[in-house]
């Protein structure tokens, strides 16, 4: 059974910066990437970014491109984003999730695995 775990949540002042962290547990597939999406109260889930996690390969969003950055530590299994110069509407509920094949994407259709989500609140 595939579990997929978010962590690094929590509450910051716009300019400020936050780091989340994503494990995934029960994972045997050897190819595959993992995504961080958000979702705003009355909004759609939106990706975030993508990693493949065979070649480091990343893809982000332009509304956090410079600001956000993906990450990987293979030996802790263990991916990360690091949210920097934080803004008021990037305040919302985070999501990781896993999918079976290499390539990273932003969208949630490609995703068969979810975490529960971790709240990231940014006040002005």
């Amino acid at each position: 059974q595939v579990q997929v775990v978010e962590s690094g949540g929590g509450s910051v002042q716009a300019g400020g910066s936050l780091i989340l962290s994503c494990r995934v547990f029960g994972y045997t597939n050897s190819g595959n990437s993992l995504g961080w999406f958000r979702q705003a109260p009355g909004k759609e889930r939106e990706g975030v970014a993508s990693i493949n996690t065979f070649d480091d390969s990343t893809v982000q969003a332009d509304s956090v491109k410079g600001r956000f950055t993906i990450s990987q530590d293979k030996t802790k299994n263990t991916v990360y984003l690091q949210m920097n110069s934080l803004k008021p509407e990037d305040t919302a509920l985070y999501y990781c999730a896993a999918k079976d094949t290499y390539y990273p994407s932003l969208a949630r259709t490609d995703y068969k695995y979810w975490g529960p989500g971790t709240q990231v609140t940014v006040s002005s």
